[in-house]
């Protein structure tokens, strides 16, 4: 075995986790790869050609690499575990009248729960990603920080990672820009895998319609909630709709036409089928709250902590006050934010290093005037 030790590397076939392999290859390390099969394309009745990190090409490209690397590499098939958590709750969110975050709940309940099955089956004393983000430690509790590249940062989706998962993982990515990586497939030989363009689908969705992806999923929903209505927030009615699980806060497009000013969904009513549409300044809260806490940097989010929450991938975050109520936060954002949806995940920040973070359970405590 080599002397930095033996790492279980996930690869999806894209440039990140194949680049992440060939660099603990060159450090030394004893690197075996594994390609998490996590869906079926067939079975998700979409239309148009198969991309993404479950495909077949995919999965030849991880493969092929670790042949011209020298290292072992395998294909696990985790399509009942993903689907029964992974995408049972991405309806169920949807149908609750909620905004799901699949990418988060995947890593934190099924991926690495799967590397690190497969790790102490291989005896492999660590897990490796190709995501981008860095890990730190502060007595003796590890944490994600911030990665290099303000435009690729993944940290947001890493908050529900567990001590047990951070004490074991590696991102070698994280201290490199997406540049920097193409440059070193490039100059590693792999000039193709250097121009691979990159997929932002969830990858169950590959042709990124949600809407299509919930019809043929729920049986018979198109005409369950047929029907609804749009209003506005003083209860006048605005039209009929195609159902409120077709539509998440902050949306504008695919509202129909006929208002003079641009409207926005602001509030979805499931019980009762009740789309709110808004301004853009109806979207704007100044605090929620937030639950499935999981406090990352020290054992418990800190009572009253000014801190940067994040609410969105890409979201640039806010200052705010967080303080703990029970088991969940109340978040008190310092100036308003817009478009808080439950059902997505919330960040808090201290500079670049991931306090913890949760699921927003409720949004628009006050509006401030």
């Amino acid at each position: 075995m080599s002397k930095k030790g033996r790492v279980l590397v996930a690869m999806s076939g894209g440039i990140d986790s194949t680049v992440a392999a060939m660099m603990l290859h060159e450090e030394g390390y004893e690197v075996v790869g594994i390609t998490m099969k996590t869906w079926d394309y067939a079975s998700s009745g979409s239309s148009g050609k198969e991309t993404g990190c479950c495909s077949l090409d995919s999965i030849n490209d991880a493969r092929d690499v670790a042949v011209q690397m020298g290292f072992h590499h395998f294909i696990i098939d985790i399509r009942e575990e993903f689907g029964d958590y992974v995408i049972d709750n991405f309806v169920d969110e949807y149908i609750a009248g909620r905004t799901p975050n699949p990418c988060v709940l995947c890593n934190t309940h099924i991926k690495w729960s799967a590397l690190l099955k497969r790790a102490d089956a291989m005896d492999c004393e660590f897990i490796a990603t190709g995501h981008y983000a860095v890990i730190n430690e502060l007595n003796d509790r590890k944490y994600i920080s911030k990665g290099k590249d303000d435009r690729k940062d993944q940290s947001y989706v890493l908050w529900g990672l567990s001590q047990e998962c951070l004490n074991r993982s590696n991102f070698p990515l994280g201290n490199y820009t997406k540049p920097e990586i193409r440059q070193m497939a490039k100059d590693w030989g792999h000039e193709a895998l250097s121009k691979k363009a990159e997929s932002y689908e969830i990858c169950f969705v590959p042709d990124n319609d949600y809407r299509g992806f919930l019809k043929r999923r729920v049986d018979g929903l198109e005409e369950r909630v047929a029907g609804g209505t749009f209003i506005d927030k003083h209860g006048n009615n605005l039209g009929s709709h195609d159902g409120y699980p077709f539509y998440t806060i902050g949306q504008r497009k695919g509202l129909g036409g006929g208002f003079l000013t641009p409207k926005y969904v602001t509030e979805i009513r499931p019980e009762t089928n009740v789309v709110v549409l808004g301004e853009v300044e109806d979207l704007m809260r100044n605090g929620m709250q937030v639950g499935q806490i999981n406090s990352m940097k020290y054992d418990r989010i800190p009572e009253g902590a000014e801190l940067i929450t994040q609410v969105r991938y890409n979201d640039r975050g806010a200052m705010s006050t967080v303080r703990n109520i029970g088991l969940d936060v109340e978040v008190e954002f310092h100036a308003n934010v817009k478009g808080i949806a439950p059902g997505q995940s919330a960040v808090f920040y201290e500079g670049d290093d991931v306090v913890g973070g949760g699921i927003i359970s409720r949004s628009g405590l006050q509006q401030n005037n």
